[in-house]
């Protein structure tokens, strides 16, 4: 083989076989990421590489369907194999909704994305192009009384633009105000009012379903956005989890939780105005969260692997129980 060639099959082999990220690749071969990419195009377009799709297993069709049946989403169930850990099942399933999610930019697409560990994991499989017109925009605030939230939250956002060449739009505001009128009047403020904008226009909005207890616990439980008293006056509520840093019960309701009057996130119902809004789930202790999100109507595109998949799904069928809170 030609340098060339050996260059496009270890480029390729460690992206496909070892997946290794395009950062990774272009370390160890001495060039920058875009290199990496149009080596991984080039060796595809050439046939070095070829990529196929195995029919989906019965089970996991099955699950897939009731899914679909019972909320109106298209679920794309990810097969993990058995003895997975939690963050190899986070990888897989982050790596089917990043290229899901590149399939999905068009010229002119505007990407709205909440901050969290799924979704940075989901930012991490970006399939990198230049999509022309493309905007990412930030939709819950991040700073706590810790922390700014910047270098957490805008390298997330920064990462997705660069991805596609895209304009990127940050939202600089806390995840959650001490006040509700404190938010009210920054939601007056003319920069805040651009970006809410921007909001208003995304065409794609991804985010993952924070959940207050399990292994990998949500970013807005662990980093200090929340004290011990609200998240005790929280479980009395009902709440099981969040989307978009706005909490929720497994029955779907959120609209009487006191602290959503503070959170900076886009509800259920407002999310609604999104033409495609991709939930992407890893983990059954998120379970009871990611049902709630799919009885609030705050779904059209699901990727979960299997496990949490069959959890959901035993979940609904049950009788609802008792839990405060009235239909949003």
């Amino acid at each position: 083989m030609s340098n060339r060639e050996d260059v496009l099959y270890e480029a390729a082999a460690m992206y496909y076989l070892q997946d290794e990220t395009m950062e990774s690749i272009a370390g160890r071969l001495g060039v920058s990421r875009s290199t990496v990419s149009r080596l991984i195009k080039e060796a595809r377009e050439t046939g070095l590489v070829r990529i196929s799709v195995q029919p989906r297993g019965a089970a996991v069709g099955a699950v897939a369907r009731a899914l679909t049946a019972s909320f109106g989403v298209q679920a794309h169930v990810v097969a993990v194999r058995q003895g997975a850990t939690q963050v190899q099942t986070l990888d897989q399933v982050a790596r089917v909704a990043g290229r899901l999610v590149s399939a999905w930019m068009q010229p002119g697409t505007v990407l709205g994305l909440a901050w969290g560990t799924t979704t940075s994991a989901v930012v991490d499989h970006l399939v990198p192009r230049r999509v022309p017109g493309a905007a990412v925009v930030q939709l819950n605030g991040a700073a706590n009384p810790v922390t700014s939230g910047i270098p957490y939250a805008g390298s997330i956002i920064t990462a997705a633009a660069a991805a596609f060449d895209a304009r990127v739009h940050h939202f600089p505001v806390p995840a959650f105000f001490d006040f509700p009128e404190t938010k009210r009047a920054m939601w007056r403020e003319r920069s805040i009012r651009r970006v809410l904008a921007m909001q208003g226009k995304v065409d794609v909005a991804v985010f993952g379903a924070g959940a207050m207890d399990g292994p990998l616990a949500s970013h807005v439980y662990e980093g200090g956005y929340l004290g011990a008293e609200d998240v005790a006056r929280l479980r009395a509520e009902g709440v099981v989890g969040d989307i978009c840093t706005v909490l929720l019960r497994e029955n779907g309701t959120y609209a009487d939780i006191e602290l959503n009057a503070r959170a900076t996130g886009p509800t259920p119902r407002e999310l609604a105005q999104v033409g495609r809004r991709v939930c992407v789930v890893a983990g059954t202790a998120k379970a009871a969260t990611l049902l709630g999100a799919l009885r609030a109507g705050a779904v059209t595109d699901l990727v979960v692997d299997e496990a949490t998949a069959r959890a959901v799904v035993e979940r609904a069928r049950r009788p609802r129980a008792g839990v405060p809170g009235s239909q949003p």
